[in-house]
């Protein structure tokens, strides 16, 4: 597990093995079951997470009530509500886990220690954000600025083999589509291959 956090980060920056010592023992693995829940709208978030294994949809209710999907998170991507995180604010995402997953969870608390300790890790973290920082600017234009059948191809290019794992509701949600009209989509794009 502590290898594929060591190969994340190292896209980013460089740590020798006693620096990455340092930096990964603050992580704590916690194992979540399949539709168990690591944040709840309304709760603080106080952690950010390194999925190690198993799959997360990351979602808020909008005012009708229906789910609203942002992301999901895979092996290798990261978890958190960043605006709770960050404002100590009550969440209004929610996180779950759609598999039985595995995910290095680190502190508010413990990461700011590091940034004291590390400089580099504060590096670390501002190219994660502002990478982030793009996938969401992309993620608004492309729910503004594309049709459902662009977004649909987004999806399964972004996530590669996901779409078995997931309902096709998880799917629509995602798309911002109902799920009878991601069925019309999945039936044109498999005439046009």
């Amino acid at each position: 597990m502590l290898d594929l956090l060591l190969e994340n980060i190292s896209r980013h920056i460089h740590l020798s093995d006693e620096e990455f010592e340092q930096f990964s023992r603050p992580f704590e693995l916690r194992k979540v079951k399949r539709k168990e829940m690591v944040l709840k709208e309304g709760a603080y978030c106080l952690f950010e997470g390194f999925v190690a294994k198993g799959c997360f949809k990351v979602y808020y209710l909008n005012e009708g009530g229906s789910e609203q999907t942002l992301y999901f998170a895979v092996k290798g991507w990261w978890i958190t509500d960043i605006d709770s995180l960050i404002n100590d604010v009550p969440s209004i995402l929610n996180i779950e886990a759609l598999e039985d997953s595995e995910v290095l969870m680190i502190s508010k608390k413990d990461k700011e220690m590091l940034y004291e300790d590390m400089p580099q890790i504060e590096k670390l973290f501002r190219i994660m954000n502002q990478q982030s920082s793009v996938a969401l600017q992309r993620r608004i234009l492309s729910l503004t600025g594309k049709t459902a059948d662009k977004r649909y191809l987004e999806f399964l290019e972004k996530y590669p083999g996901l779409e078995q794992r997931l309902t096709q509701q998880q799917v629509a949600s995602y798309l911002g589509i109902t799920h009878e009209f991601l069925s019309k989509i999945r039936k044109k794009t498999s005439l046009n291959k």
